[in-house]
């Protein structure tokens, strides 16, 4: 007669059991999280070539807006240096990449344009103004800048002008009914206004502002790096009436005398 085996109770078989159901969630869960991490992966393989890949949100990003004051650099450097030019002036014309490359160096300080177009200069310096305003006004800071470049690479100076202001790259219908507005002109002639009533008299000049103090300080004629870096530590440390900016560049004498700044 064969011994019978000893039954399990049910209490110890439901423990045994236990194992393996956890066993079967165990691999369950690791199954859905491999889903989780392939799933990225397969999107990025199979979407669309031309589509973009997400971008940061714009608030993560500073931007200025495409309005004038024309500006170069960041917005939110601490000085500020208004650049009053005319166009037409030859010394303008030569200082204006060295101030570009200085202002590229410098991210604490951020430059703006500033209309001034000089009577010896005209028609032609008040044609070309409401060229690159208008250029501005239609695309925005980088193409105000691009269009000023333009003008200065093509003007013969001294009021002479471009030859042809209708051969500027960006040209249009549009471009042309904005240079014939109202609108531009009172841009321009307001600038130039505002320039005169600050005692603003020649070009170029410059206004160094401390955006966090509200000072600021004239320098009168093309200003080397250097001087500059001495005028925003001048700026900083003293009373604007007790700065007296030096070292200014010396360009030989203009013939007409008037209005351009040789120094």
């Amino acid at each position: 007669m064969k011994q019978k085996r000893p039954s399990i109770p049910v209490q110890v078989q439901a423990f045994r059991r236990r194992p393996r159901r956890w066993h079967r969630w165990h691999r369950w869960h690791w199954a859905l999280i491999a889903g989780l991490v392939a799933a990225p992966l397969i999107w990025l393989m199979f979407r669309a070539p031309g589509e973009p890949a997400p971008q940061p949100s714009p608030q993560a990003s500073i931007t200025q807006e495409a309005d004038p004051p024309w500006r170069l650099g960041s917005p939110e450097a601490r000085f500020n240096i208004i650049f009053y030019a005319d166009l037409e002036c030859p010394y303008c014309k030569a200082y204006a990449p060295q101030l570009r490359q200085w202002i590229n160096a410098h991210r604490d300080v951020s430059l703006q344009w500033h209309h001034m177009p000089l009577s010896i200069h005209e028609p032609a310096a008040s044609q070309e103004a409401r060229l690159v305003e208008c250029a501005g006004q239609a695309t925005g800071h980088e193409a105000f800048w691009t269009a000023v470049q333009w003008v200065y690479a093509n003007t013969r100076g001294n009021g002479q002008g471009v030859a042809d202001l209708e051969a500027f790259p960006g040209m249009s219908e549009d471009l042309k009914a904005c240079m014939r507005s109202e609108h531009s002109a009172r841009a321009v002639q307001a600038q130039a206004g505002e320039a005169t009533a600050s005692g603003i008299t020649a070009t170029p000049s410059l206004r160094l502002v401390d955006r966090t103090s509200g000072r600021s300080l004239v320098l009168p004629g093309p200003v080397p790096g250097d001087s500059l870096l001495s005028a925003i530590d001048m700026l900083v440390t003293r009373d604007p009436g007790e700065a007296k900016p030096t070292d200014s560049v010396d360009p030989p004498a203009h013939a007409d005398g008037d209005g351009d700044m040789p120094r």
